[in-house]
């Protein structure tokens, strides 16, 4: 009996460890750890070139946050698991930016889509961008609709201390939004939009970017 317990144990953990393995290759890597070959690239009024503000180091994706704009995927992607992480490498307070999420036409710096909040106290707003919208943003009656509405996280301030690593995992089903900062549900929100490219921000101060992954939903 005891061999058999031992040996029914030790099929479990195999079988546990081909899902495991069944998992790691259905994960896609946006950013390679080497350069920014995936991604294309918006700076405001072409300011500068691209390249002096998205750049990799020592495998770490690093944006100048000025001028503003974003770094995009070239495919549009639907029904997956975000995974990023990020950092504030300098100290900074009130530092901004941001993860976008179901970009429709990336022409500006503030396109059609949706913005997963990463500003100083406000990881996991979400933030209405060129247009688009949420179910759960409602305006005021009679009031003028903001130019950049929001849907609040559910808790204050998650993140940690600047120079530490935060993580961001975004669920995104059939246009349906949901975000976890640091392990800690924060939002959800309903888009009508199902699919779009996906970027992160560059909005006024140097932030930091790694493992931006993504998995299919299945």
């Amino acid at each position: 009996m005891k061999k058999k317990i031992i040996s029914i144990a030790c099929m479990t953990l195999f079988l546990l460890g081909l899902g495991h393995n069944a998992d790691a290759q259905k994960e896609i890597k946006l950013f390679n750890g080497k350069d920014l070959s995936n991604w294309n690239f918006v700076v405001d009024k072409n300011a500068m070139p691209a390249e002096q503000v998205y750049s990799v180091e020592n495998g770490i994706i690093h944006i100048t946050g000025k001028p503003i704009g974003y770094m995009y995927t070239k495919e549009k992607y639907s029904n997956y698991k975000l995974h990023v992480e990020w950092r504030w490498p300098n100290g900074e307070n009130n530092a901004n930016s941001g993860i976008f999420l179901l970009i429709e036409d990336p022409k500006n710096s503030f396109p059609n889509g949706i913005e997963c909040q990463l500003c100083t106290g406000k990881a996991g707003d979400f933030v209405l961008l060129g247009g688009s919208d949420l179910a759960e943003f409602q305006n005021k009656p009679g009031q003028k609709r903001p130019a950049f509405p929001v849907v609040e996280r559910k808790i204050a301030k998650v993140e940690k201390e600047a120079g530490e690593w935060n993580e961001a995992n975004i669920f995104v089903k059939d246009g349906v939004i949901t975000v976890y900062i640091n392990g800690i549900y924060q939002n959800t929100g309903t888009n009508k939009v199902k699919e779009g490219h996906i970027g992160l921000q560059s909005e006024g101060k140097e932030i930091q970017f790694r493992n931006v992954t993504i998995k299919p939903w299945e």
